[in-house]
């Protein structure tokens, strides 16, 4: 198969439907020789953050001269978003290789979309005498297509409700889930709280023997002068301190994601994986993660346009996103373009940001788990129903907001990763 070939048949497992389980990857794995087994990996799994924490890793470790891959799901247009080593992305050649290698090892047999491309980045980081693997986790943990490796670390960001179809209707079921990585004798690096997962994670890891730094307890952050923080480690971390830090990403909740990534790099002091204070200081300005509370400024049909690009699709993500909007924006009319998954808590997530936007633009990104506009305007508060416009495409909707904004204005696109990504192609290109 050529690239587009590969991509083709890759898109035809969408139609064989989100199965958790570990045992087709195990099989398939074997089938290859279990290359995965000879990785260094940092698995992470969580509600929110992961990505962050992710790309955090990275930036820092890359810096520090290590030669690092990195696997994360969803992408935003490009299946090859999803795999990485430091800053280059797999190249068409090598994703259409081991995508074919897959194929014609499976035959007749299929697996699931998450479990091919899991498989691909296993085949290639064991290929590429890497340093170290970041692994995010797709969907919960336990029985996600990730989690048939043996880690160094684990970190588990924080848990709050998501795709409970799929991990449980309640906190306990949903953290048992993310818990479920949670190795023997592997250490944990966690954010989870009182009430959102704490009882669940420490009794995991009573169970498994595996040694759990939690933040707010085993290491902290807190602020200093001039809007920078300080990552402060307790005595599990001999005192350590870094001063006058500061996150380039926008939203409070970064300082959070950044503290969990410093304590897996002082954990992996152990591994002869060694950075320094002053790589981790200038790492953390160049973290980039795109669709994450991304801001910039374009220039449209002769008109200066401030654009806000964030993938926040549950409740909890949506109250961050508000937060960041009250704390860091400055605008004079906020324009909200919005799209989502049918399956999310849709009458939520618009509550929480319809109160600050003064036109809601309701639309519809390509999929068939995507909510109809109409379906949108149902959960949308009475009143607010007032401030929506529907537009059954996402370019008409940004074309509408981009009538409508002035250069003192806002434009904020959320909901989904599907709609940012779909906008940030229309507005920014391909991201590779």
């Amino acid at each position: 198969m050529d690239y587009q070939q590969a991509w083709d048949y890759l898109d035809s497992l969408q139609f064989h439907k989100i199965k958790l389980g570990l045992d087709a990857m195990r099989s398939f794995m074997n089938r290859v020789g279990n290359p995965e087994q000879g990785l260094k990996v940092i698995h992470v799994a969580g509600t929110n953050g992961k990505g962050s924490v992710c790309m955090t890793l990275l930036t820092i470790l890359s810096s520090a001269g290590y030669r690092v891959g990195l696997y994360t799901s969803p992408h935003l247009s490009s299946v090859r978003e999803r795999f990485r080593i430091n800053d280059s992305f797999i190249s068409e050649k090598t994703f259409a290789c081991l995508a074919t290698k897959i194929r014609n090892i499976l035959g007749e047999e299929k697996i699931t979309y998450f479990e091919f491309t899991t498989a691909i980045s296993f085949l290639w980081f064991a290929e590429e005498n890497l340093d170290l693997v970041i692994l995010e986790t797709g969907l919960g943990g336990r029985l996600d297509a990730t989690n048939i490796i043996i880690p160094l670390i684990s970190v588990i960001t924080n848990v709050s409700m998501d795709h409970e179809a799929y991990l449980g209707d309640t906190i306990s079921a949903v953290t048992g889930e993310k818990a479920g990585i949670i190795k023997t004798a592997v250490p944990v690096v966690s954010a989870v709280r009182q009430g959102a997962g704490l009882k669940e994670v420490v009794a995991t890891c009573e169970q498994k023997q595996a040694p759990l730094f939690l933040y707010g307890n085993d290491f902290d952050s807190c602020s200093i002068a001039n809007g920078a923080w300080q990552w402060i480690g307790g005595q599990r971390f001999a005192g350590c301190k870094y001063n006058y830090l500061n996150c380039s990403m926008k939203g409070d909740y970064q300082r959070e994601n950044a503290s969990l990534a410093i304590a897996v790099l002082i954990l992996l002091r152990k591994e002869k994986i060694i950075v320094n204070e002053e790589q981790i200081r200038s790492s953390l300005l160049n973290v980039h993660w795109p669709g994450r509370l991304e801001s910039f400024e374009l220039t449209r049909n002769g008109k200066l346009l401030h654009f806000l690009l964030d993938g926040a699709h549950n409740p909890a993500g949506v109250d961050s996103l508000v937060q960041a909007l009250k704390k860091e924006c400055n605008y004079s009319c906020l324009l909200v373009i919005w799209g989502a998954m049918a399956d999310k808590d849709l009458q939520t997530t618009l509550a929480q940001v319809a109160k600050l936007a003064h036109i809601i633009i309701l639309t519809k990104p390509d999929g068939e788990r995507s909510a109809d506009p109409e379906l949108l305007l149902r959960n949308v508060p009475s009143d607010y129903k007032a401030k929506c416009v529907l537009f059954t495409s996402v370019e008409m909707a940004i074309g509408e907001a981009e009538d409508k904004a002035s250069s003192d204005d806002l434009i904020l696109i959320a909901g989904s990763l599907y709609l940012v990504g779909a906008s940030r192609k229309i507005l920014l290109g391909e991201l590779v």
